[in-house]
């Protein structure tokens, strides 16, 4: 017995379409079905009102820094 596996999303009606199966009219499949987990947010800023105008640039003044005197 072969296995495929395709990930697909259900419907507003409750039906899912598979396409494109290795098969032919006549084969006997047996199909089950795993309902997998929410994908979990992997951007928690994304859409919040904050913004980096210079993410990369020092935090301080370098004039500032005790280390270059």
């Amino acid at each position: 017995m072969k296995t495929h596996k395709r990930k697909v999303l259900v419907m507003k009606d409750g039906k899912i379409a598979i396409d494109d199966l290795p098969v032919v009219e006549g084969d006997e499949v047996e199909v089950s079905i795993q309902i997998l987990d929410p994908v979990p947010v992997t951007y928690p800023l994304h859409g919040a009102p904050f913004r980096y105008d210079d993410p990369f640039g020092p935090a301080v003044d370098p004039s500032e820094w005790d280390a270059l005197k």
